[in-house]
């Protein structure tokens, strides 16, 4: 097995107005540090430490449970506002005065929220497998089986392989090998996200897709924040189309896709990925 300097990193504490706020900060500090936002049933043991190691090697990086999530106390959340209420404390309890954010999936959706109510307080966005907080025209409805599997309070393996990477040989050799990299987080036995929890989650979620498409493009436009979008051209969770609607709306931003991958994208193409992020947050 690999060894990631970022399996390495403590767990820390910060007192917010909700909870007590778990993270984990990797790599140099000073300048203004990256936070990422993560996927519905994600907690921090679920970054790829490959992905952070890569992010953190020149850049201060910062992961965190949100409220009522994983690590982090409180009552979990059921709507983007209390997601995007919960990360704005985060930020302010670690006395932040700017933060670039990444957020992946649903943390996507919660990072361009945050830059909405609180424009002040991020500098440039990231946003990974993602979507706008709403419905998307034209954009293809998730199959049964993917609504099953995010329904699931025990997913498995296999599960998890046909939600985040295609089905080749390739992709699921890069899933494997990312189910391997968060072997070592996971068998410390942190705690998971509840299903109180993963409720809220799928709750939230619902909401957004009720959000009319003309309340969509207006959330888009008022965003000036520079934001780089990127996704798998083979996501079954949230379709490329989507970032690709998004950037249309978008007064500042950059559309990347890669072929081959899908909500996972970001670990199956680590480096490259990384470097994509590295380069548009230090333009």
């Amino acid at each position: 097995m690999s060894t990631y300097l970022a399996d390495k990193a403590e767990d820390l504490a910060v007192e917010g107005p909700s909870a007590r706020f778990t993270y984990r900060r990797m790599g140099p500090q000073g300048g203004v540090p990256l936070v990422l936002l993560n996927r519905f049933r994600g907690t921090i043991d679920w970054w790829d430490p490959e992905f952070l190691d890569y992010l953190a090697a020149d850049r201060d990086v910062i992961v965190f449970d949100n409220v009522g999530v994983g690590y982090t106390g409180g009552e979990p959340r059921d709507s983007l506002e209390g997601f995007a209420e919960g990360a704005i404390e985060f930020i302010e309890a670690l006395g932040l005065a700017q933060a670039d954010l990444l957020g992946w999936s649903l943390g996507g959706i919660v990072a361009q929220r945050v830059a909405l109510r609180r424009p002040e307080l991020v500098r440039k966005l990231v946003v990974a497998g993602s979507s706008p907080a709403g419905w998307v025209p034209d954009a293809p409805p998730m199959s049964e089986k993917v609504l099953g599997i995010m329904a699931k309070p025990d997913a498995d393996l296999e599960d998890m392989l046909y939600l985040f990477y295609p089905d080749t040989e390739a992709a699921r050799a890069s899933g494997h090998e990312h189910f391997n990299h968060v072997s070592l987080r996971l068998a410390a036995g942190g705690p998971a996200v509840s299903e109180v929890a993963a409720q809220g989650m799928l709750t939230a979620a619902g909401q957004l897709l009720a959000a009319p498409f003309d309340q969509v493009q207006a959330e888009l436009e008022a965003i000036k924040h520079p934001v780089l979008y990127a996704n798998g051209l083979n996501d079954v969770m949230i379709p490329a189309h989507n970032s690709y609607v998004a950037v249309q709306h978008l007064d500042n931003a950059v559309l990347v896709l890669y072929s081959g991958a899908g909500h996972a994208f970001l670990f199956q193409y680590a480096k490259a990925f990384t470097k994509q992020v590295v380069d548009f947050l230090a333009a």
